[in-house]
């Protein structure tokens, strides 16, 4: 409970029922001027806008003259669970960035299913965030957003429309904020393109989605790809078009399917002087489409990529903006991407993304004048989130601590799994996962349960390692639903199990912080391998996470491991 603690720490000494913000330069992410006006907040929705409002008896008064107050502003393309190759920074620490930087809406587009219900509970329980929307994955065989060796169950692969139709729905279950679809297999000529979604498959797949009230981004990066996707109904094209400026067919095949543009320009901006020529070509596609797309009528959101390498969490979200503005918008219009816009695509526009009677308060307030000069967008004054104003040095300070975020774990049971449960989950009522190495060619790999004894079953990996440097496939126990909440298992000595296959294998253990690892042998008989946690430096049994069985050989070889009455064990 210590990051509830914390977290009303931060808040409640701020919170008020009503608030009365007066004298502000008001920019209501509608795209009108900016206006002055008193912004009453009460029981966490704006009450009232307006240059004559009245201020209700005992409302604390925020004086916001010279300073202009905003929506809360939306990043619709996040990946949560990755840092960015920043040191020392997990997922908790990236919702508190967010928020820290007036980001009160985020899109997750890297999320497993089994992570949404712990995720969204430690939210719930005070877990300092924005607002947070968890997307389901799909693509295809071979296709982007399946080569990172993350395993089938984080990414639903599908061919046919008969196969994303069925998929919809078994993903429906895991309530889904949105679908995200890797439609463009394009890899910005720097690599072996993947494979793409044909129009028939997007189109079921999209009306399915729309069936469950979902709406469907989709990563798409070429031209061609994008009037595909616009005809197949695609709510939001994702990340620009990078390989020509837009033609008028595309801009009106969007506009007229009221398809959105995110551009995510953070991601792929220039950090170098020297640059490749292919991604100068690129960047000029990239920052040309924005106003082309404008100009057609198509609605314009905003969103980063952040999380992928020089693209950090939070102040990506605001050099967006800058970014926009460079590419030819008018500081407003990159604002009302920000804001209402994007609220619009994502379907949330009654609830937020405007100062507009009725709507939930979350609010930016900046000490300066963005639609001036957009760069005044970074000097975040004050903000609210559902009318709760957020301590902003608190959160940075906290994103800033070393340590992972604090986070209660849960004890640990014996018995992990002995492949007998009747609905496929393990005896912690979690899912195995199967993984890989990244890229392209990633091994390939098989698992079911299958029968030791007329009454037993075990797990049984195959494994087929491609021909590159350093391929391996491992089977992944998740000790707490996701993997979200770590496990303390400090009561017990190590880990047990029965094994056999052909050889070598390793049993990692991952925890808040990192991965132990340990060798075994697996024979042709069975065999009880019993692994103190000693065998495994750096281990942390009191904050340990998953496991995870792998198996590695040289390239193009072949591999089994069988596994059964996985354990934790007592001395």
């Amino acid at each position: 409970m210590r990051f509830l603690v914390l977290w009303l720490v931060a808040v409640l000494p701020l919170c008020a029922e009503v608030v009365a913000v007066t004298g502000a330069r008001v920019i209501d992410g509608t795209g009108a001027a900016p206006r002055a006006a008193t912004v009453v907040i009460e029981n966490g929705r704006i009450a009232a806008v307006g240059e004559a409002v009245s201020i209700p008896v005992g409302a604390v008064v925020v004086d916001a003259r010279g300073k202009t107050l905003l929506p809360g502003l939306f990043d619709v393309h996040t990946h949560l669970l990755a840092s960015g190759g920043a040191k020392d920074l997990d997922w908790g620490k990236i919702l508190k960035l967010y928020l820290a930087h007036g980001i009160t809406t985020v899109a997750d587009m890297s999320t497993y299913p089994e992570q949404f219900e712990p995720m969204r509970a430690l939210i719930a329980q005070g877990l300092p965030a924005p607002r947070v929307l968890m997307a389901g994955r799909f693509s295809t065989p071979g296709g982007h957003g399946a080569e990172g060796g993350r395993g089938d169950f984080h990414t639903q692969i599908v061919q046919t429309p008969r196969e994303a139709r069925e998929a919809v729905r078994r993903f429906a279950a895991y309530k889904p904020d949105v679908i995200k679809v890797f439609t463009d297999g394009w890899r910005y000529g720097t690599d072996t393109d993947m494979t793409s979604m044909d129009e028939e498959t997007l189109k079921a797949l999209v009306e399915e989605a729309h069936r469950f009230g979902l709406k469907v981004v989709s990563h798409t990066v070429s031209m061609d790809k994008a009037k595909l996707a616009a005809r197949a109904g695609v709510d939001v094209v994702n990340h620009g078009i990078g390989d020509a400026d837009l033609d008028p067919e595309a801009v009106r095949l969007m506009a007229e399917h009221h398809t959105g543009y995110v551009q995510t320009l953070a991601v792929y901006e220039p950090k170098t002087a020297k640059i490749a020529e292919a991604r100068k070509r690129r960047w000029a596609h990239l920052m040309a489409n924005g106003p082309l797309a404008r100009n057609g009528g198509v609605l314009l959101g905003s969103g980063t990529d952040a999380g992928m390498p020089g693209t950090p969490h939070g102040a990506s979200s605001l050099h967006e903006l800058e970014l926009m503005v460079q590419g030819g918008l008018s500081p407003l219009e990159a604002i009302s991407a920000a804001t209402l816009n994007s609220a619009r695509l994502l379907g949330l526009d009654s609830e937020r993304g405007s100062i507009t009677e009725g709507k939930l308060a979350d609010l930016v307030l900046i000490a300066g004048d963005p639609a001036a000069n957009i760069a005044d967008i970074r000097k975040i004054e004050r903000i609210w989130l559902g009318g709760r104003e957020v301590d902003r040095a608190a959160l940075l300070a906290a994103a800033a601590r070393p340590g992972p975020t604090p986070l209660a774990a849960a004890k640990a049971q014996a018995v992990l799994d002995d492949f007998e449960s009747a609905d496929g989950r393990s005896r912690l009522g979690t899912l195995w996962i199967n993984n890989t190495d990244g890229g392209h060619d990633h091994a390939l790999m098989s698992y079911q349960v299958t029968p030791r004894t007329s009454s037993d079953h075990v797990l049984s990996v195959l494994a087929e390692m491609t021909p590159k440097d350093g391929p391996y496939a491992a089977m992944v126990l998740p000790l707490s639903k996701g993997a979200v909440t770590p496990v303390d298992a400090s009561a017990f000595a190590g880990i047990e199990f029965d094994a056999r296959g052909d050889g070598e294998a390793t049993l990692q253990l991952r925890g808040r912080t990192g991965l132990a690892r340990t060798r075994f042998q697996a024979g042709p008989d069975w065999k009880t391998v019993r692994l103190p946690f000693a065998a495994f430096p750096g281990a942390e049994p009191a904050a340990l996470t998953a496991l995870e069985f792998t198996l590695s050989r040289a390239a193009g070889q072949k591999a089994i491991l069988e596994l059964d009455n996985v354990r934790f064990y007592q001395q």
